[in-house]
């Protein structure tokens, strides 16, 4: 890993004229929020003798891909039952949770309606159309009492599962990160938190239907295995899990996006 030398000036004390080793630390996060919460401890970091460069990604394949690769030392941007799921499709991929850090209420949005009781018969529904967000969305639409699934589903659902769906609801399943633009031809979608905010979307005054505070889908920052007790990262997760970072997130998110420390 590459290293800059910072030296002190001279001095009598031996100390004064020890280089300080400065440690770049590399990782890869979707744009809102999680590369606004990076950027707000990037000083903090600095301050312990870490150079903290963000690489902002737009889905939630790549990240985990480089961060396999070696391109990045952590990333940050998914939950933990999404990891798991996309290790086991992708076997070389070797990653593991470092600790958590917020959940992002997934909610249900709409242009053509203003709340859930004026939804169609026959209405176009979008959804996440990776395994782990598609079983959330489905069971928040359950929650929303829009359909039930079979018994005992739970994370895993897929459309498939559905068990009663008395509006005929037509279900389409899109890459999670286009779903806002879908707004305009569907109507309702079931939306990450992160990608609403980045379409200037207000989860908790846009959303018709939100997740609660019990949600188990926690952020979390992942790394690959066996470096989650490096220097770096432990001091990473020491400073993102701050009451600095706590504050950060409860006063610009505002509820829609809430501490999980």
């Amino acid at each position: 890993m590459a290293t800059a030398m910072i030296f002190t000036g001279c001095g009598a004390d031996e100390s004064a004229n020890t280089p300080k080793e400065t440690k770049n630390l590399k990782v890869g996060a979707t744009p809102v929020p999680h590369a606004e919460i990076l950027e707000e401890i990037k000083p903090d970091l600095e301050a312990e003798g870490i150079k903290l460069e963000i690489v902002e990604f737009n889905d939630y394949v790549q990240p985990n891909i480089a961060l396999n690769d070696k391109e990045l030392d952590a990333n940050f941007f998914q939950h933990e039952p999404y990891l798991v799921d996309f290790m086991k499709e992708h076997s070389e991929v070797k990653l593991k949770n470092a600790g958590g850090v917020h959940i992002e209420p997934m909610g249900i949005y709409s242009k053509k309606i203003t709340k859930l009781e004026e939804l169609a018969d026959g209405a176009i529904v979008s959804i996440p159309n990776d395994p782990t967000n598609g079983g959330r969305a489905l069971l928040l639409l359950e929650k929303a009492n829009l359909l039930k699934l079979k018994e005992g589903v739970k994370e895993t659902a897929t459309v498939q599962d559905i068990a009663e769906n008395t509006k005929n609801l037509q279900i389409q399943e899109v890459e999670a990160a286009q779903l806002p633009r879908t707004l305009d031809d569907v109507d309702i979608s079931i939306i990450n938190t992160n990608f609403a905010m980045n379409a200037d979307l207000n989860p908790t005054k846009d959303a018709l239907f939100m997740e609660d505070s019990t949600s188990p889908y926690v952020n979390i920052v992942a790394v690959r295995e066996g470096d989650e007790n490096r220097a770096e990262i432990q001091t990473l997760l020491k400073t993102i899990k701050s009451d600095k970072v706590k504050k950060f997130i409860d006063e610009k998110y505002k509820g829609a996006i809430v501490p999980a420390f």
